[in-house]
């Protein structure tokens, strides 16, 4: 039996969470509802124009949300990333720890300034991220645990990684050695605006093809070049042998390498989306991991996710994520 039940590497970002009016976006020149990279200045703005907007913090990143929403549920996880010998390196480093999920970050850690992602939430309960990806946009195949990683039955990474040349060649490298070693693999795309701008690259990432990859529809359609979601299914099967297409309270659908299976949406409150998708993944795979099938992972998944986004941050108290879990043993 494997020591973890996912291996994940990906960006580690103390996400920094206001809620917006549309026009404070307008002000600031942001597009609404995708990541966008920025410098250290430009984050500084935004934040100085939000002065006074209350604000919370979380460590995030997507596939860090992931293992930990797993970690969460009862499952066993490991996360690399690079974080900086700063205040925000050592909050996150603790909120990992504290989310039960073991790092290779437990002493030396480097100078400089860790990543930073500032998460604004309008009423509609969108969320646009600008992200300063400090320390981490210098992640490499240093940051990788090869024990670990061999150590897993999955291997889990972001598609945020293919905006780094150095994050990318390690994403690809960690594949490779889990497949080696007989360890499953898994990716996110992410964000619409990584599949826009870095298709080649997320095609890099996936390579000969991934076990499991995760999309919403509009990160689905864009991989196809369509605005046609059958066509997208199609397309997805060509790049992976089972998939979860995300559909926001229209649920998902999963394809679990022999047919196609209609996730339901749970009807609630939409208070903020912000890790939605992380965390759809993270009950997935636990469920998945546990020898679940596809049915069953994927109303886990929804249920959890539908849970999340009832509140504001990335994530839910181990006592709520564990409560989900109870409706399904």
């Amino acid at each position: 039996m494997a020591r973890y039940h996912v291996y994940g590497i990906g960006n580690a970002l103390v996400d920094m969470e206001y809620e917006v009016a549309p026009k404070d976006l307008e002000v600031l020149g942001i597009d609404q509802g995708v990541m966008t990279l920025v410098d250290e200045a430009k984050q500084l703005e935004i934040m100085l124009h939000l002065g006074s907007h209350h604000h919370a913090r979380a460590s995030g990143g997507s596939a860090a949300n992931t293992v930990i929403g797993l970690s969460q549920l009862g499952g066993s996880a490991y996360y690399s990333c690079r974080v900086a010998d700063d205040e925000l390196g050592h909050f996150y480093m603790r909120d990992l720890l504290d989310g039960g999920v073991d790092t290779n970050h437990h002493t030396e850690k480097e100078q400089g300034h860790t990543g930073r992602c500032v998460v604004l939430v309008t009423p509609d309960g969108d969320r646009t991220m600008c992200t300063f990806l400090g320390v981490s946009g210098n992640l490499s195949a240093n940051e990788l645990v090869e024990d670990a990683l061999c150590d897993a039955d999955w291997f889990y990474t972001e598609g945020y990684l293919v905006t780094s040349p150095g994050a990318r060649a390690a994403s690809i490298l960690a594949r490779e050695i889990a497949e080696a070693a007989g360890v499953r693999t898994a990716l996110s795309l992410s964000d619409p605006n990584m599949v826009a701008y870095f298709k080649d690259g997320l095609l890099e990432m996936i390579g000969p093809g991934m076990d499991l990859i995760f999309a919403n529809e509009a990160e689905a359609m864009g991989m196809a070049g369509t605005t046609d979601l059958n066509d997208a299914v199609d397309y997805l099967k060509t790049v992976s042998r089972e998939f979860a297409i995300t559909r926001g309270a229209k649920g998902a659908l999963v394809w679990d390498g022999k047919g196609l299976i209609e996730i339901a949406g749970n009807k609630v409150e939409v208070v903020d989306t912000v890790g939605a998708g992380d965390m759809f993944a993270g009950a997935f795979l636990y469920g998945i991991s546990q020898g679940w099938d596809h049915q069953r992972a994927g109303d886990l998944a929804s249920a959890a996710s539908a849970r999340l986004v009832t509140t504001l941050g990335p994530r839910i108290a181990r006592e709520a994520t564990q409560a989900v879990l109870k409706a399904f043993i």
